[in-house]
């Protein structure tokens, strides 16, 4: 199969063409976890997957429906996930995290019995005042004598969160505040044997990433190859294996069409799911820059065409390649929808 036909396949299971999702969970539960460092970004991704949506939507989901939160998960990342996801995912994925976080502690000078007592103060602050802005919590840290300066305090809010202690939760004014995990999301359900877990986790995978190999999933979720591929040996009877190694699931057709001209934010999906982003950059690997930053783009056909930003209200495109007349015109209308979403006021998109 061509690379633009898995291209195409990949971008329907990310929901980029096909009927859009419904909802801001929708989209969540069909990628399982969309990378969350970036408030814009990831309302973003929700925006290039839905219809008639705004940014205001992805924020009810976050406080008031609390069906979305956002935490540190794969990878050590922060990432968006369902607040029914939570759970398995957070106990499958952040063991390996916390030899890295122990050293990056030290390394901010916050020493283990140091790291303890500003976890001890975060669960103690946000039980009594909670939910409670980086900010507040960071005042709350330095009172208990720990050190917050440089990347100190958000390694410790780190380690609370792999501690299975507080996640990211409502919304608080333009800021997203922290909370409890028991206050925020309630009881636990009973946690899932360890392969139960994997299998789900490569069934989910593949649903918003598929076709893809053993790789891709390993990477994806930062988890040993030897995890991936037990992972997807639990749901072997479910794939639709192909020539070129890589997998699907049987249950979902093969048929796939690219997407019209769309504008993706920082740190879209589309560009963290697999091993290799080659299929979607070609050249223009300087979208991801050499200190990790995924900038937006305009993807027409399946590729990356320009690089954008909003300047003074202004949705400014800055072409990577030559772009049709009518690509063109399709990017400045989505621009436009881009700004309605997040409701920005201001003159209409520029090339």
């Amino acid at each position: 199969m061509s690379a633009g036909a898995v291209t195409a396949q990949r971008c329907a299971a990310q929901l980029l063409s096909g009927e859009p999702a419904r909802s801001t969970a929708d989209v969540v539960r069909r990628l399982l976890a969309v990378q969350g460092q970036d408030p814009r970004g990831f309302r973003l991704a929700i925006r290039a997957r839905t219809a008639g949506l705004t940014a205001a939507d992805v924020d009810r989901a976050l406080t008031s429906d609390r069906s979305l939160l956002v935490t540190w998960l794969n990878r050590g990342t922060l990432h968006l996930v369902g607040r029914e996801d939570y759970w398995w995912l957070h106990a499958l994925t952040t063991p390996p995290l916390f030899t890295a976080s122990g050293r990056r502690l030290a390394q901010e000078g916050v020493p283990p019995a140091d790291a303890d007592r500003g976890v001890a103060a975060i669960e103690a602050a946000l039980a009594a005042d909670g939910p409670l802005t980086r900010a507040q919590l960071g005042e709350r840290i330095a009172s208990a004598g720990v050190r917050t300066t440089g990347q100190a305090l958000v390694h410790v809010l780190l380690l609370a969160s792999l501690r299975g202690l507080i996640v990211r939760g409502p919304m608080s004014g333009t800021e997203h505040a922290y909370a409890l995990v028991s206050d925020w999301l309630g009881t636990p359900p009973a946690p899932l044997d360890r392969d139960v877990a994997l299998a789900e986790l490569a069934r989910r995978y593949l649903a918003g990433h598929g076709p893809a190999d053993d790789r891709d999933l390993a990477k994806w979720a930062g988890l040993p190859l030897r995890d991936a591929r037990r992972a997807l040996l639990g749901i072997a009877g479910e794939l639709a294996q192909r020539d070129d190694g890589l997998a699907g699931l049987a249950s979902r057709g093969q048929a796939a069409v690219l997407p019209p001209p769309r504008l993706l934010g920082a740190f879209d999906p589309l560009l963290l799911g697999w091993a290799s982003r080659e299929p979607v950059l070609g050249a223009h690997q300087g979208i991801v820059t050499t200190n990790g930053i995924f900038r937006p783009f305009a993807l027409v056909r399946g590729k990356a065409v320009a690089i954008w930003a909003i300047r003074a209200g202004k949705v400014v495109l800055s072409p990577l390649t030559q772009i049709s007349n009518p690509d063109e015109a399709a990017l400045h209308a989505d621009a436009e929808h881009v700004r309605r979403f997040l409701g920005i006021a201001g003159p209409p998109a520029d090339a």
